[in-house]
């Protein structure tokens, strides 16, 4: 960095920076900050790149905090810096590359040096660093004039929302929205959530506050449109044997900087960097959207991020509203939702899905009404089909997900009408001809077993069966291996239940005068039961709303009917085993009356005709099987952690040391 730099390894000899971290002040005015921004070091994307750098900056940082409060150089940087961008829209439009260039090189040695800076101080102290200026021996070394610090927050944002995204702008932006990421980064050396401070206070209410709605919209689209970075090709200046002194420095560009995401250009092995994180600035603009929209209210005023997230409007939708929401504005939803079922695979696509299934209703309204709901579906459900690679919280919410999808009446009978030729990711048996629905169940199904025999998470059991719950009142066509699969559950838990109670007894005989293993066995029994009396409720509620409709599960249900005769006399099952009793006991007989040895075809043909002759008044009728998601109390205790881990790994070009990392524990997620 400065001059003409191009390694790592070079920058703690680098002139340029001596200078800058040194014990001279340097005027605004004076030429060298016209060569130090000149520079075409190739900003890196990988972690393992990211991690040098950060190793070569921070003894530059520590020298410059020392002397910062006498030269002031910091806030000179930052000067130069806003008074680039200034002029940052109108060099857009006359293609001014090099006044972006040096504008993008400053911000890039801003937001390096602020990662450090951020580490080692408190945002008071940070605070500081910005007022210092140049100053005679004796005098006072801050100045009340200006607030550096707001100025530049305030800057940044208006650089993302104003300046266009195009391939000589795309660096900037891109480092734009990492360093108000890398500003927020004083929660990951907190273990407490923290819920106020000075950016706080400047993002949720200062200057930044009026450009709320533009800066969310802006992000969204930054996500929709899923910007490749420039290729090495896209060159600003070619090579000149004449020209001065900046045009020379500029030249080395072609090698470098438009190449600033691919670590050496093209034909170099970085370029397997880029295939693994291709989208730089939608990523992090859409890990910027999650750390704002999960900032704390403050004491009287609610997040503004958060209330434009829940209250954006479609651009077809033409109504007026009868209240004027804060911080509202209109963005196409068609391609937010083409966005959201390409991106499923990472964490931060399907935790914005989340975000706005739950606490936007016009998108939430939109999404259900789709006719290719599959589009969205499918890809959730792979993320669940593959829980063993996932982490624990991209699971859960992927769960989270379907369990609010399942409390609309018109998805779960939608699905059923979805039929998929194959699922390419479905690897245990080839499904053909399968509805959507019988396939979410399998997977449903697959991960309770998964949860049974590994993590054994409640709340994750709870969210699958209060998802089969919803939907079991409109199973249709049920799939033979999804009602195979729904009885292969039942006698699973059946199994463990009589396992545990074996357990427990033994335990009663051998420990008479001992309690202390009794509490767990008798929390395992209580537990399993409940989940057993949920899985006859959901096959109870199929049977009563839509027996006709399923013969494939009476057929699975009466072939493995002796699986229920222990719970018909259980004091906990005893009324909802009435039903199965009478489709057990009417079909058998209907079989009987048939004949012995029955071809399968025949037996499905006497369970098609008997489920048209069952009276339905023979079926006592229970409450509609209805769940709800609800967020816990104090969300933020989930959500800022899970963000931040995201910030963490994925954020492209940031490394942060694990040392000091207060916020989660570092296997976390």
């Amino acid at each position: 960095m400065g001059a003409n730099t191009s390694q790592v390894s070079d920058l703690s000899e680098n002139p340029s920076l001596k200078s800058l971290v040194g014990t001279v002040s340097i005027s605004e005015n004076d030429p060298f900050w016209n060569q130090l921004i000149s520079f075409t070091f190739i900003s890196p994307t990988s972690s393992g790149d990211s991690k040098l750098l950060e190793e070569a900056v921070i003894p530059l940082a520590k020298t410059l905090v020392e002397n910062n409060p006498r030269t002031g150089n910091f806030g000179a940087l930052v000067r130069i810096f806003l008074g680039r961008t200034k002029e940052l829209k109108i060099s857009t439009e006359c293609q001014d590359q090099l006044f972006i260039w040096q504008a993008h090189n400053a911000l890039f040695m801003i937001r390096c040096l602020l990662k450090v800076f951020i580490r080692e101080m408190s945002e008071e102290e940070l605070h500081l660093q910005f007022s210092y200026q140049e100053r005679a021996p004796g005098s006072c070394g801050e100045s009340g004039k200006q607030d550096l610090l707001e100025e530049l927050l305030s800057n940044l944002v208006h650089l993302i929302v104003e300046v266009p995204l195009l391939d000589i702008t795309y660096s900037i932006l891109f480092e734009a929205v990492t360093t108000l990421l890398v500003f927020f980064s004083y929660q990951l050396f907190h273990k407490e959530i923290l819920r106020d401070g000075l950016i706080y206070q400047h993002v949720m209410k200062g200057r930044c506050l009026s450009l709320t709605s533009r800066l969310v919209k802006t992000l969204l689209y930054n996500f929709i449109r899923q910007e490749k970075c420039p290729p090495p090709a896209t060159h600003i200046f070619e090579p000149k044997d004449e020209g001065g002194l900046l045009y020379g420095l500029a030249s080395g560009v072609a090698s470098g900087l438009w190449s600033v995401f691919t670590l050496g250009g093209a034909g170099s092995k970085a370029g397997i960097d880029q295939e693994h994180n291709p989208l730089p600035l939608s990523n992090q603009s859409l890990l910027l959207l999650l750390v704002l929209a999960n900032l704390t209210d403050g004491p009287d005023w609610p997040n503004p991020y958060r209330q434009a997230i829940t209250c954006f409007r479609n651009t077809q939708d033409t109504s007026s509203l009868p209240v004027e929401q804060p911080h509202a504005f209109q963005i196409n939803f068609n391609s937010l939702y083409t966005a959201l079922c390409e991106q499923q695979r990472s964490d931060q696509a399907t935790l914005l899905l989340y975000t706005l299934l739950h606490q936007n209703a016009n998108m939430r309204t939109y999404m259900l009404s789709r006719t290719d709901m599959d589009n969205l579906v499918l890809p959730i459900l792979e993320i669940l089909y593959h829980v063993e690679d996932r982490n624990s919280h991209h699971v859960y919410m992927a769960l989270i997900i379907l369990l609010i999808l399942t409390e609309d009446d018109s998805f779960n009978r939608s699905i059923h009408e979805v039929v998929l030729k194959n699922v390419p990711w479905y690897t245990e048996r080839s499904l053909t001809e399968i509805s959507l629905g019988s396939l979410l169940i399998l997977v449903v199904i697959r991960t309770i077993q998964f949860n049974m025999t590994r993590t054994r998470d409640k709340y994750l059991h709870t969210n699958c069966l209060a998802a089969l719950a919803n939907m079991s009142a409109q199973f249709r066509c049920l799939h033979q291996y999804a009602a195979q699969r729904i009885i292969s559950l039942f006698a699973l838990l059946s199994k463990k239940h009589n396992k545990v109670l074996e357990q427990a007894t033994q335990s009663l005989r051998g420990r008479q005068g001992d309690n202390e293993a009794l509490p767990d066995y008798a929390q395992d029994l209580n537990v399993i039961e409940e989940v057993i009396r949920m899985m006859l409720e959901i096959i109870n509620s199929c049977l009563c709303s839509s027996l006709h409709h399923n013969p494939n599960l009476v057929y699975a249900l009466l072939y493995k009917r002796e699986l229920f005769e222990q719970f018909r006399t259980h004091p906990s099952f005893q009324d909802i085993m009435q039903n199965l009793d009478t489709v057990i006991g009417f079909f058998s007989q209907r079989l009987e009356q048939a004949g012995s040895d029955l071809s399968v075809e025949r037996v499905q043909e006497v369970i098609m005709k008997g489920a048209q002759a069952l009276p339905k008044d023979r079926l006592k009728m229970f409450p509609e099987l209805k769940f709800k998601y609800v967020e816990e109390d104090q969300p933020e205790d989930f959500f800022i952690p899970y963000v931040w881990s995201l910030v963490f790994n994925s954020g492209v070009g940031l490394h942060w040391s694990p040392h000091g990392i207060e916020l989660f524990s570092m296997d976390s997620g």
